[in-house]
């Protein structure tokens, strides 16, 4: 069924009602959160701008459930009112109410009743769930909270009515009614005897017993038979219906009298007779039996009793002991025949008092044994029925209708099944399977919604919703047996806790073939993004199973919409041939209610909606808008399916609009656009004429249209995509115009539209023309197709200008050529080889190969491109290099015949692509240019490769394709600039005598010799090898010098250190050195470093040795002067990519160490040496006296004589 799972304040929307409260919830506005979703606003078929809203009682919940009827082709619309007021009773009620015009009826269904049953209708909910045959037209108005009086209870059964095709009330259905424990014909057989005294205790403890009894149609009936010498009748059992009446008929009952006590003539006077009349068939009969003495007649007790006994009459015996107390008798025999008369066992139906004031004090205790008849039946289902709610939901199938009976089985549910042939009510166990034992307490409310599909090989599955179980709710499918059990086919099991998964489920037939496709399963309070929005869950059939297909989509941005609250199947709305589904959530737009439509598609349903129709868009006030949903009929004769939409206080019938698709077709006159050929003038200029032919034909879907008119707009447009437009509107002489067309259904309608071709650059590619056509009123009438084109989009083509057949072969042939030097050519120009050392030093390398100078940046390529054939329309130059390489510009050479421009790159691939002279590459023509490649700074390689490769939109031959292409790749070796340098703390020591030891710590004089390699190219180095020797001992095995530590500034720098481990003695031998100037690794024992070397451009590295010369070797050799050398070399390894100017560079680093003779010279060479030379200076002082080397010049001169010599002759 399709309504409402709708929060309210008169219960909980979680909570199943107990008897006395609606079981499905009644709206009741609170305030929510809602977010807007301006986004969504998809329209189609169903008209929003003329809807019909049907008034009703908000208070009566008039709309809640919606029915569309049809009664001998007139239609109308069934709505469900469940508080609607009977009299002082709310008993719910449904009206009938005509689709165009006019007041809706009320049916009275609330006034009928149920016989023999004490029914209270008060809030029985009458209208809370509908369901139509259409096989006859009748429909089905359930109470699901319909009860009836039992003893001290009112059992919620439910109860439906059938309502014919003419709203007249035909059948009640209430398979959970069962009869009442309490329903027994009591007859009480009282002694009138002169014994008893006083009578009128004997009357209080009757009146007070009738009390007790529930009397009423189905329950308790009561007649009195008082009997002494005699027996009478006071009241049968039919006399009066009420406690009231009974109570008041009892008064008046007066004392017979009489001297006889004639028990058994009493008992089978009320056996035979006061049982007959008005005793009810199965009813349970009771006898109260009351007398003070032993009868006069007891011969006569035994058939009486057997008789009783044989009838099934229940006996209770009450003996009166005031005679006999009164007059001191033994009342051993009376009591013995008073047991005797009392069914078995005695001290459940033996009552005895001690007079008649005393009968009072059993009333209670009599009453109690009485009323404990009502638990003598253990039959499960006698219980298991009586909160029930039957009619909560319905269904009709072909055999009969499924009623939903949410309350049975303490709440766990059921279904039942009334057929014309009875009625299948499912025992307990029979749901043991998905609803187990230790989950009862639960309360599942199986029931809560009931339906059915079809399968190919199971035929018809009964499906069942139960929203409580679990806390997350199942669905079962199932089919029933007579024998009442039933046969789950599959359970399907909702993911969140209290999302009511279950609480609607739809079956739909898309392709009405008979077997049903799809089933979508609600969960109106699923919780996501704040609030409860609600989701619908698709299953589609496979292989007789239903497997999930993910959830139907909403607005997404509603919160505590109850999306999924109601869900139906409805008839095709669209005209595609598909049926079409409908979801409400009520809850959405502020509590307006919203509802979405949903197209079926091909075995399935699309789960987008096609359109979404709010309650605000269709009038003012309406409140939880879709909370039921039925389309099965054309409402208003025009051949469509219409929608009816309960809603708080109204009822909406939304009408259908035709669907119409429209074909449309375009043709130009000529076909192609020949630029040389103008015949025609256009705003003084000469330009090429044509004409567009626009076709429309309309057909639409449904039958009763096929005459039908429709009026559209178009606009045409040519070149949209181009700023600026190549052909032009003969009017206006404008690319755009804007045209309307009225078009008859399955006629086609032409236009003609003329425009023209001026002067161009562009005559490649063709002139689009494009239509868009709508609606030209889209408020009334037809609706286009969504799912049909609206667009036209057709090219008319230039003229290519080749030979007749318009066949264009052109013949492109593409050369380039490189920069790069060879390896022979950089020998001879760089290195200034001979030809014949180039010859042996390209040789080392182990293929031809191409190098790269240390200062080269770019690789230059030379092209040249031309076409020897036809035209080449849309030419273009692929450009591709290695990731190496950066594309970093293209020249183009001033005797070219045409241009090249390149559009576009993608760097990441290393792709650029270039135009060469667009729209067209002229035959014979030639393009000359040069391409510039900058090398990465991140990227390194081995090899180099750039390829370039021509091509067109034309038809070139495929024989003529191999000259298209120009690759070059080459194998790339790198010239190193390297900058290698060398230092030491130590170059010379001379070795003395005096030199000590314990100076250098037992060793001899330190030293730090630093290796420094320098990258100064572009590119970054490895593939090469650092090895340095260091000699640290003679070959006699005497230590020159200790070697300490060897360290690189470099972490990523490996190293490989040979001969430092070498034991070499400590103390030295003799050994004559004087004949060897240098010691090196040709002739002394050796430490060899090899260390691989990774330096990035700019980068450096140093080596350094840490050690001390070995004082005690260097004392002890014999010589004068020796050369310690420490040699570094730059070799290539065998694969590397890198070449240096010189071959395998070196630096050394040499300690000059001297050695002082030691000499003794004797005393007296010195003392004469020095005495010797005393002498010598005194004579050289006085010879230097003699010469007047001591006498002062002014001294000699005489004053006036001439100071200048004379000659003298």
């Amino acid at each position: 069924m399709n309504s409402c799972l709708w929060a309210t304040s008169l219960i909980p929307a979680h909570h199943l009602s107990r008897p006395g409260h609606i079981s499905r919830g009644f709206l009741t506005p609170w305030p929510t959160a809602v977010s807007p979703n301006p986004g969504f606003t998809a329209t189609f078929n169903m008209d929003t701008k003329k809807p019909r809203v049907i008034p009703g009682s908000r208070a009566a919940f008039f709309g809640y459930t919606v029915q569309q009827h049809d009664i001998s082709g007139r239609k109308w619309l069934v709505v469900g009112a469940p508080l609607e007021t009977n009299g002082h009773q709310k008993t719910g009620d449904v009206y009938k109410c005509p689709v165009t015009q006019g007041n809706c009826t009320k049916l009275n269904l609330g006034r009928v009743t149920l016989s023999n049953v004490s029914e209270r209708k008060d809030n029985m909910r009458l209208g809370l769930s509908l369901a139509t045959n259409p096989k006859d037209n009748s429909f089905l108005a359930c109470s699901p909270l319909w009860s009836h009086e039992c003893g001290s209870s009112y059992y919620t059964t439910g109860m439906c009515s059938r309502v014919n095709s003419n709203f007249r009330f035909s059948k009640t259905v209430a398979p959970a009614l069962q009869r009442c424990q309490t329903y027994m014909d009591i007859v009480i057989v009282l002694d009138g005897s002169n014994s008893i005294y006083p009578w009128v205790e004997v009357q209080h403890f009757l009146i007070n017993i009738l009390k007790k009894f529930y009397i009423g149609p189905g329950q308790i009936q009561v007649g009195v038979v008082q009997y002494g010498e005699d027996v009478v009748h006071e009241f049968h059992l039919n006399d009066y219906r009420s406690v009231k009446d009974v109570v008041e008929a009892a008064s008046h009952i007066e004392q017979r009298g009489g001297t006889e006590t004639r028990t058994a003539f009493g008992i089978e006077f009320a056996r035979s007779e006061a049982f007959q009349k008005g005793g009810r068939k199965g009813a349970k009969k009771v006898m109260i039996v009351i007398t003070d003495g032993e009868s006069h007649d007891s011969p006569d007790l035994e058939k009486v009793i057997q008789q009783s006994e044989r009838d099934n009459v229940t006996r209770y015996a009450v003996a009166v002991l005031g005679y006999y107390n009164r007059r001191g008798i033994n009342p051993e025999a009376f009591l013995n025949e008073i047991k005797y008369i009392a069914s078995d066992p005695d001290d459940k139906h033996f009552f005895n008092v001690t007079d008649e004031a005393a009968l009072k004090d059993i009333v209670d205790a009599l009453g109690d044994r009485i009323f404990s008849l009502e638990g003598t039946n253990k039959n499960e289902t006698s219980f298991g029925l009586e909160m029930s709610q039957t009619g909560f939901s319905s269904h009709v199938v072909e055999d009969g209708i499924l009623l939903g009976a949410v309350g049975a089985y303490d709440w766990n549910g059921a279904v039942l099944k009334e057929t014309s042939s009875g009625k299948v009510i499912p025992l307990r166990e029979s749901y043991l399977k998905e609803f187990p034992e230790e989950l009862k307490n639960h309360g599942a409310y199986l029931g809560y919604t009931v339906t059915s599909v079809v399968s190919s090989r199971q035929g018809r599955v009964y499906v069942a919703g139960a929203p409580r179980f679990n806390h997350t709710g199942k669905v079962i499918l199932f089919t029933m047996h007579s024998n009442r059990s039933l046969t789950i086919h599959q359970a399907l099991r909702g993911e969140q806790i209290g999302s009511y998964y279950g609480s609607e489920i739809t079956s739909v037939d898309v392709d009405e073939d008979g077997v049903t496709d799809v089933l979508l399963v609600g969960a109106p309070m699923y919780f996501s993004e704040g609030g409860e929005r609600g989701r619908v869950y698709v299953y589609n059939l496979r292989q007789d199973r239903f497997v999930y297909n993910g959830t139907l989509k909403d607005s997404h941005g509603y919160q505590n919409a109850r999306f999924g609250s109601s869900i139906a199947s409805v008839r095709d709305l669209n005209q595609d041939s598909y049926n079409d589904v409908v979801v409400g959530a009520p809850l959405e737009d502020n509590h307006g209610g919203v509802i979405y439509i949903y197209h079926g598609l091909q075995g399935s349903i699309l789960k987008t909606p096609k359109q979404r129709i709010p309650a605000s868009e269709l009038a003012p006030g309406l409140q939880y808008f879709g909370c039921s949903i039925h389309g099965q009929l054309d409402l208003d004769e025009d051949g469509l399916v219409d929608l009816a939409v309960g809603a708080l206080g109204n009822a909406v019938i939304l009408w259908s609009r035709p669907v119409v698709q429209i074909n449309a077709s375009l043709h130009f006159e000529p076909s192609k656009i020949n630029i040389f050929h103008r015949d025609c003038k256009r705003s003084g200029r000469d330009a090429t004429c044509l004409a567009a032919f626009l076709c429309f034909t309309p057909v639409f879907l449904a039958p009763h249209y096929q005459t039908a008119t429709v009026g559209i707009r178009y606009n045409a447009t040519m070149d949209e995509r181009r700023y600026t437009p190549r052909a032009h509107l003969d009017e206006g002489g404008d690319r755009y115009t804007n045209r309307a067309a009225l078009l008859s259904s399955g006629q086609e309608h032409c236009e003609r539209i003329n425009f023209h071709v001026l002067d161009t650059a562009d005559y490649v590619k063709p002139v689009t023309f494009s239509i868009e056509y709508s609606l030209e009123d889209p408020d009334y009438g037809p609706m286009l197709d969504d799912g049909w084109p609206t667009t036209l989009r057709v090219s008319v083509p230039f003229w290519n200008g080749c030979n007749e057949d318009e066949h264009c072969v052109p013949d492109l042939l593409l050369d380039a050529r490189s920069d790069l030097p060879t390896a022979m050519e950089y020998c001879q120009r760089v290195l200034r080889k001979p030809a014949q050392d180039c010859s042996a030093y390209t040789l080392s390398f182990d293929a031809a190969v191409f190098v790269i100078e240390s200062m080269r940046r770019r690789v230059a390529v030379e092209a040249l491109l031309e076409n020897k054939g036809e035209n080449a329309y849309s030419t273009v130059l692929n450009i591709s290099q290695s990731a190496n390489l950066q594309f970093a510009s293209l020249i183009q050479k001033d005797d070219s015949d045409g241009s090249i421009e390149c559009v576009n790159e993608e760097k990441r691939l290393h792709k650029k692509v270039c135009n060469v002279s667009y729209p067209f590459f002229r035959a014979k023509a030639k393009v000359a240019f040069r391409l510039d490649f900058e090398f990465s700074k991140s990227i390194f390689l081995h090899h180099l490769e750039i390829q370039l490769t021509a091509g067109s939109d034309s038809d070139e031959e495929e024989s003529t394709k191999e000259d298209n292409t120009a690759l070059l790749r080459f194998h790339l070796k790198y010239e190193a600039d390297v900058l290698f340098t060398r230092s030491s703390s130590l170059s010379h020591y001379e070795v003395k005598s005096n030199s000590s030891l314990e100076r250098y710590h037992g060793t001899g004089p330190p030293f730090h010799c630093v290796f420094k390699i320098q990258n100064l190219g572009l590119f970054p180095i490895h593939g090469v090898t650092m090895k340095i020797t260091v000699p640290i001992a003679t070959r006699g095995g005497n230590r020159l010098l200790l070697l300490r530590d060897f360290l690189t500034d470099q972490v990523n720098t490996s190293c490989n250190i040979w001969g430092n481990g070498t034991e070499y003695r400590l103390a030295p031998t003799e050994e004559d050195l004087s004949r060897t100037l240098q010691l090196n690794h040709s002739n002394s024992d050796v430490v060899s470093i090899n260390c691989n070397v990774r330096l990035a451009p700019n980068q450096e590295i140093n080596f350094h040795l840490l050690g001390n010369l070995w004082l005690r070797s260097l004392k002890a050799l014999k010589y004068k002067l020796m050369r310690i050398t420490v040699h570094a070399a730059l070799q290539r390894q065998f694969h590397s990519p890198f070449i240096f100017r010189e071959e395998d560079p070196s630096r050394q680093i040499t300690f000059e160490i001297s050695k002082q003779e030691d000499s003794q010279i004797p005393i007296w060479i010195i003392v004469g040496s020095t005495l010797g030379g005393l002498l010598l200076l005194a004579l050289l002082v006085l010879a230097l006296w003699k010469l007047g080397f001591f006498k002062s010049a002014k001294r000699r001169r005489e004053p006036g004589l001439d100071p200048t010599p004379k000659v003298l002759e």
